[in-house]
């Protein structure tokens, strides 16, 4: 019990400093992400460090989702790389303690830090939100600081246009200054000044101009296209001040619109909103499925053609005669709504009359459409609601579940790779956030445009790197060489046939010497066995020449078999020679290899099959052939050089 205690101390002061490392780090990363991408926004408003300050503030709060998977994905990298690098955690494992039991520690923290997590998205987060985009749009409305450049248009004045043609920076002043007044559209005022000071009021409020000899021209109305003259007023002066509206002051804007959108709500808000959303569109729906109803088509109850009888036993002329009316309605209605031939109807009137009825159903049409086209666009944008809504409120659980998978891929991962430090694990993990990213954001964009449920589309990279966690997790329990790179190259060479070459070390210590006479009756009994294979390949009925043979006529893979293991040995056996020259000459035997291409249809049953597929068979056909041309050509190399040694 002392040991696991221990035990559990090491972890956590292993994976602790990492974890608040990499957070940060990753923190910072997503950071500069926000402020590369409204830095335009920022820029040249003149705003305090103390309002910039709280908008990085809820922004780093706001970008904490994607910034936790990651950084549990890197810490716990990190640590089982560096234990695996360091054989500590071979040493645990020897000491009978199973990766699951060094794994418990951090596996509560981790469930600590998914409740924490799921507590965050639900009450700070929404908060967060609301600053930072209450904050941010305030900022977007805010007035540029005035600065004129020279002999440019300058046009972030709302109503006013300047044109300056030179600046004094040291005192201020502005030469050859021209100001449109644009406020009463094609009625410009236009101001010239051959110099002018500028300022700001100290309520910041207006912006105040000091223009000094000039001349003014305004319009006394608006010009009308059947003008040619147009009265106006020009003034000239000495000395004049005026005033411009403009607000430099930030003004924050009110936080009770933004609490009203998806992105301030918890889930009890959200299931709130959701109900009522689904409560008026179910609302809106009915009506407008009654009112499709009414304008497709009129249905009258049939009348009742029987004449009502009296108590006495005489008939009701009154109702004789209603149920006269409401027969010849009928059929007046039927008559009405009986098929016509347009066709007919139109070639019966004038044509001018043709025109305008076509004009007129037209426009009904129209009419209809839009209205229709109306009534869509206003479900779509309810629905579209809902699907914010619910994708806001599943959110709220995708990032703890999130914490957990990720924890669970980085710490088997890391045991597996056993490379510590921060390259190699950066490296794995900006691979495997970068595959969560790209599901996340596809299955968030279909889920948002109603292609797919909401739940499959925000679920979708859940669904995806869950069975990853418990594939390396098992894999990591059972010690398995996942990342094995001379397991796959080994299995690369046998599916595609890739050569290798042979490496024959000199040994510096030879126990056992070698019987020349002994070796040269192996060199020779390999090098018939080689030519003898060969040259059945170059045989009439060689598979190297015919489409039919290659799949028909089997190689005899056991004969190629035999003389590989024949080759080995005696290059094993030959190793043990004190002769350097022996031994170089051995590396440069070829590898002979038993590839499956040399017989891909191991029963003649399969080749009658494979023959017919021909655009599928060739290519395999082609590639078989040059594979056993290989062999062939290895195996001559291979007799040659053994008939050529000297033991």
């Amino acid at each position: 019990m002392k040991i696991v205690k221990r035990l559990h101390i090491f972890m956590l002061q292993t994976f602790l400093p990492l974890f608040a490392m990499t957070f940060l780090i990753v923190l910072f990363i997503v950071l500069m992400q926000f402020l590369w991408k409204y830095i335009d926004q920022l820029v040249g408003k003149g705003l305090g460090m103390d309002v910039i300050g709280e908008l990085f503030f809820y922004a780093a709060l706001s970008m904490v989702p994607m910034a936790l998977p990651l950084a549990i994905l890197l810490a716990s990298l990190m640590t089982f790389g560096n234990l695996g690098e360091k054989f500590e955690l071979t040493a645990m494992k020897a000491s009978g303690i199973s990766l699951i039991r060094v794994m418990a520690p951090l596996m509560a923290v981790v469930g600590m830090l998914a409740v924490g997590a799921f507590f965050f998205q639900n009450d700070v987060l929404p908060k967060a939100q609301v600053k930072m985009w209450t904050l941010l749009f305030s900022v977007r409305q805010k007035s540029p600081e005035v600065e004129i450049p020279e002999n440019v248009f300058y046009d972030q004045i709302p109503g006013y246009n300047l044109l300056v043609k030179e600046k004094n920076k040291e005192t201020g002043m502005l030469y050859d200054v021209m100001i449109y007044d644009v406020n009463r559209g094609d009625n410009v005022t236009i101001l010239l000044a051959d110099s002018a000071q500028m300022a700001m009021t100290p309520e910041m409020s207006h912006l105040y101009l000091h223009l000094f000899e000039g001349e003014q021209f305004e319009n006394l109305r608006e010009q009308r296209t059947s003008d040619r003259n147009v009265p106006f007023r020009r003034e000239a002066f000495l000395d004049k001040q005026i005033l411009i509206p403009f607000d430099a002051n930030f003004n924050r804007l009110d936080e009770q619109g933004m609490r009203q959108q998806y992105v301030g709500k918890n889930i009890v808000e959200l299931h709130q909103s959701i109900d009522s959303i689904g409560h008026r569109v179910d609302s809106i729906g009915d009506m407008f499925s009654r009112d499709l109803r009414r304008d497709a088509s009129l249905v009258l109850p049939q009348p009742d053609m029987t004449a009502p009888a009296r108590t006495d036993g005489s008939v009701d002329e009154y109702a004789v005669k209603r149920q006269e009316d409401l027969r010849k309605r009928a059929e007046e209605l039927a008559q009405a709504t009986r098929p016509l031939s347009i066709d007919s109807v139109l070639g019966s009137m004038p044509p001018a009359q043709a025109a305008q009825l076509i004009g007129q159903a037209i426009g009904i049409s129209r009419e209809h459409q839009n209205v229709n086209e109306f009534k869509s666009l206003t479900m779509d944008e309810e629905k579209r609601s809902i699907r914010r809504h619910e994708i806001e409120l599943i959110k709220k659980y995708t990032l703890s579940v999130a914490c957990i998978i990720f924890f669970f891929i980085g710490a088997p991962l890391g045991a597996i790779i056993r490379k510590g430090g921060l390259g190699t694990p950066l490296v794995v993990s900006i691979f495997l956030f970068l595959i969560y990213y790209i599901f996340d954001n596809t299955g968030y964009k279909l889920a948002r445009d109603g292609r797919w449920p909401v739940e499959a589309g925000i679920w979708l990279s859940t669904m995806v790197l869950a069975p990853l966690g418990a594939y390396v997790t098992w894999k990591a329990m059972n010690d398995s060489s996942v990342f094995d790179g001379d397991r796959y190259r080994n299995f690369f060479r046998r599916v595609f046939g890739l050569r290798s070459a042979r490496h024959v070390p000199l040994k510096e210590v030879i126990i056992r010497d070698i019987d020349p006479e002994r070796g040269e009756k192996m060199l020779s009994i390999v090098a018939g066995r080689c030519r003898s294979l060969a040259g059945g390949l170059a045989s009439p009925r060689n598979p190297l020449k015919s489409y039919v043979v290659y799949f028909l006529d089997e190689v005899d893979t056991r004969r190629i078999h035999t003389v590989a293991d024949e080759l080995n040995r005696t290059v094993d056996y030959l190793s043990d020679s004190r002769d350097p020259r022996l031994v170089m000459k051995l590396s440069e035997l070829p590898v002979i290899r038993v590839l499956w291409v040399y017989a891909p249809t191991p029963k003649r049953w399969m080749g009658y099959i494979a023959l017919p597929l021909l655009p599928l068979s060739i290519p395999l056909w082609l590639y078989g052939r040059r594979c056993l041309r290989n062999l062939r050509r290895d195996l001559l190399k291979t007799a040659s050089i053994c008939e050529s040694l000297e033991v």
